[in-house]
């Protein structure tokens, strides 16, 4: 008697029980959260109105002072008016006398004005309801000064550069993370994820969640990193050009696998309600993850000792290492290493995430514990 030979199955073909295969199935669900998100009007327009305006504040930070730099007007007599004009910021008018400058300062005419005095500088400085700050400023004699290390960052820029690592890491974690919390409550409440189970396995359905998901944080990044260097290159900015250059590399590269992380433990987080009420006590330790490497980045930004701790920590290693880099305080080696133990931790949240999804997925009532769900 013969026999028909049959076609082995695959992972792409559905198994004995009519389960599609675990890849196979992975990607159907990547591919609708990522479809789910890019027909949605709101994604769309929120992500063209963040990338313009961090376009709009990049060229304005390099362009916009010397907009709205005007020169202090200053009146004076002929004998002081070589010394003032010999200073950069500064329009000098020439008046007749010293009663004449008086009348220019009281009418408004300039800002402030220059005569002669009879303090130890010779010079008297007159302004109208408020001191000439800059004008004092520039007259003053000031000491000489030598750094001793020219090519150290700027502290206020420093502050700024990390305060902008934050803001991009905590915002587009907490965007997509709440993302992947709402559709996993959403099916569990309407009991699709009832009917999703009979056809896909548990751990394909966080798999592609949490791939999908990446993927859109990664293309967001990704474009708000090339918005900024497009911003450098149309204002010949060499801080955005050459500082900044390597520093947004390596954060992009440290959130993508640290979004994952994230990501899957959003989802877990999310199979422990039932209800979307709930949602905001299960993901309430998780938002203080992500915003507790905010507030250290902007709090730690120019201490070396703190930042190289931070670097070693999953949870702010894709800050800490930018600013790291950044500043230069790091061995070549480290930023790799951060890497490594970032990919190797991100392994094990993705196991206990899998289990937990898995165990509370189809559980319905009260909110399970963590503890409990990790018990069964």
């Amino acid at each position: 008697m013969s026999t028909v030979p049959t076609r082995p199955a695959t992972a792409s073909a559905p198994n004995q029980r009519g389960r599609t295969g675990f890849w196979a199935a992975t990607g159907i669900v990547a591919q609708r959260e990522i479809m789910v998100r890019l027909r949605s009007k709101s994604f769309v327009i929120s992500t063209a109105i963040m990338l313009a305006v961090i376009l709009a504040g990049v060229i304005f930070s390099s362009i916009g002072p010397a907009l709205f730099d005007e020169d202090t007007t200053v009146a004076t007599v002929a004998a002081l008016a070589p010394t003032l004009q010999g200073l950069d910021g500064l329009a000098v008018t020439t008046l007749g006398s010293a009663d004449a400058v008086r009348e220019a300062v009281a009418s408004g005419t300039v800002s402030a004005g220059v005569i002669p005095g009879s303090g130890p500088s010779g010079l008297l400085v007159l302004g109208d309801r408020e001191a000439p700050t800059s004008l004092l400023q520039l007259l003053s004699v000031a000491p000489e000064l030598e750094l001793l290390d020219p090519n150290a960052p700027d502290p206020m820029l420093t502050y700024f550069i990390g305060i902008a690592f934050g803001i991009v890491f905590f915002s587009s974690a907490i965007t997509f993370g709440t993302t992947i919390s709402q559709s996993v409550v959403e099916e569990k409440q309407s009991r699709i994820v009832e009917i999703m189970l009979a056809a896909v396995p548990a751990r394909a359905i966080l798999a592609g969640k949490v791939i999908g998901n990446s993927v859109l944080a990664f293309g967001q990044i990704i474009l708000i990193a090339a918005v900024v260097l497009l911003g450098g290159a149309l204002t010949g900015s060499e801080l955005l050009l050459d500082g900044l250059g390597m520093p947004i590399v390596w954060f992009v590269v440290l959130f993508t696998v640290g979004f994952i992380m994230l990501a899957a433990l959003y989802a877990a987080a999310a199979a422990l309600v039932s209800r979307a009420e709930d949602l905001g006590t299960a993901t309430s330790p998780l938002m203080m993850l992500v915003m507790i490497p905010y507030i250290l980045v902007i709090v730690f930004n120019n201490n070396p000792l703190a930042l190289q701790i931070m670097s070693y920590v999953p949870f702010s290693a894709p800050v800490a290492v930018p600013m790291r880099v950044y500043l230069e305080t790091q061995q070549w080696w480290e930023p790799y290493l951060s890497l490594a133990i970032l990919a190797g931790f991100t392994v094990l949240v993705i196991g206990f995430a899998a289990k937990v999804y898995e165990r509370s997925l189809l559980k319905t009532g009260a909110m399970v514990k963590w503890k409990d769900a990790l018990k069964q």
